[in-house]
């Protein structure tokens, strides 16, 4: 974010504006996105989920052709405390397999994502979407776990907009943990290349209060009815494909090796 130049004492319109949003949102003004509102989350395709570029290095030991790299797009909903949104699609890439003493393996890869924009901004109200400066945007991180085996990973959500802490972050000590289940049974869409869709959901998580937010912490907690024990919900549309390490571009030959296993 680039900053605007300083103005004179009390003539900044970035200081009105947030003088208004903490206002709003602090004298409970804040809105939720109400239950009707129309969200255009990308659907997830066959022709999607195909890069392997983030495919992680292999443990010692252990057999290339029974490893596999798996990369996979969700398009998630996502209702944390008092807000719902369809976030921007998100791809994770991870390795799973075999060990040498015959148990089951993963090595994370990566994340990436993009920010969402929060309708009705900092102050959940119409103003909040006609005024950028009021902006909030939410992004989801990769929280340091997962096992894709059993459908457990974590995840952070940061906040960003020009009057938000750069560091202001949902699960700012402790991730948000995520236990999905399957909604139904999975669907090939094609064989060659593989490709699999599937559906989950989580609705028994606790979302925690954000933190590092500056002056607006206390404010943005409200906004966004955090912390909140219970009523959130991750819905979870997603494709995968893979590929065993013997079939990955010669780059990945040379000696994947020492891969961190996830956790």
């Amino acid at each position: 974010m680039t900053k605007s130049a300083a103005a004179r004492p009390g003539s900044s319109p970035v200081r009105r504006a947030a003088a208004f949003a903490g206002a709003a949102v602090l004298a409970g003004t804040a809105a939720v996105c109400a239950p009707g509102v129309a969200y255009s989350a990308p659907r997830v395709t066959a022709a999607t989920a195909t890069d392997f570029g983030d495919c992680p290095a292999l443990p010692d030991g252990v057999d290339p052709s029974r490893w596999r790299c798996e990369v996979h797009t969700a398009a998630p909903r996502l209702t944390l405390g008092s807000v719902t949104v369809n976030l921007a699609t998100i791809t994770m890439t991870h390795a799973e397999g075999p060990m040498p003493d015959g148990s089951d393996g993963q090595v994370w890869g990566a994340m990436h994502s993009s920010p969402t924009a929060l309708p009705g901004g900092l102050t959940g109200t119409p103003a909040g979407d006609r005024t950028a400066v009021l902006g909030l945007a939410i992004q989801p991180e990769y929280g340091g776990r997962s096992d894709f085996y059993t459908g457990r990973f974590s995840l952070r959500f940061r906040l960003i907009g020009p009057l938000v802490s750069h560091a202001c972050t949902i699960g700012t000590g402790a991730p948000v943990d995520f236990q999905l289940k399957r909604s139904g049974p999975s669907r090939w869409v094609s064989q060659d290349p593989p490709v699999i869709e599937f559906s989950a959901y989580d609705d028994t998580f606790a979302a925690p209060a954000a933190g590092h937010c500056g002056p607006l912490t206390a404010a943005l907690n409200r906004r966004l009815g955090l912390p909140a024990a219970q009523g959130n919900r991750l819905s979870y549309d997603a494709s995968y494909t893979f590929k065993t390490y013997d079939q990955l571009p010669a780059e990945h030959d040379k000696e994947q090796k020492g891969g961190n296993l996830s956790r």
